[in-house]
């Protein structure tokens, strides 16, 4: 992947366009999710900020995409999200399975809701 992306529309477009859609999707997702928050690029990934603070990191790769960090605070979403659940602090959705966008869409609200908390 290049450096630097200037844009959310940057990032996604390095993508074969299977991948671009998956990732738009997770953009449109989290975006209808959080209507207040601001798109950057920060760890040169798409992050969702609100009142400056980053809410919510996605990424494309070649097998899955992923979501970061895991919620806190929601042990029924975060026994859904267990399946997903790949490493500290990040979610995996294998690109050759349906990706659960209420699923990601669920995460951003429980990462706005925490955003007090930090």
């Amino acid at each position: 992947m290049a450096e630097g992306y200037e844009s959310i529309d940057a990032y996604i477009a390095v993508f074969p366009t299977s991948v671009q859609e998956i990732v738009q999707s997770m953009r449109s997702a989290i975006a209808t999710a959080l209507p207040s928050a601001t798109e950057v690029i920060t760890y040169n990934i798409p992050t969702f900020r609100i009142n400056g603070k980053n809410v919510i990191h996605f990424a494309g790769w070649k097998h899955h995409v992923s979501v970061y960090p895991v919620p806190e605070g929601d042990s029924e979403l975060n026994a859904k999200l267990a399946a997903f659940e790949h490493g500290k602090g990040t979610l995996k959705f294998p690109l050759n399975e349906p990706v659960p966008y209420d699923l990601v869409a669920a995460v951003a609200l429980q990462h706005a809701a925490n955003l007090n908390d930090r």
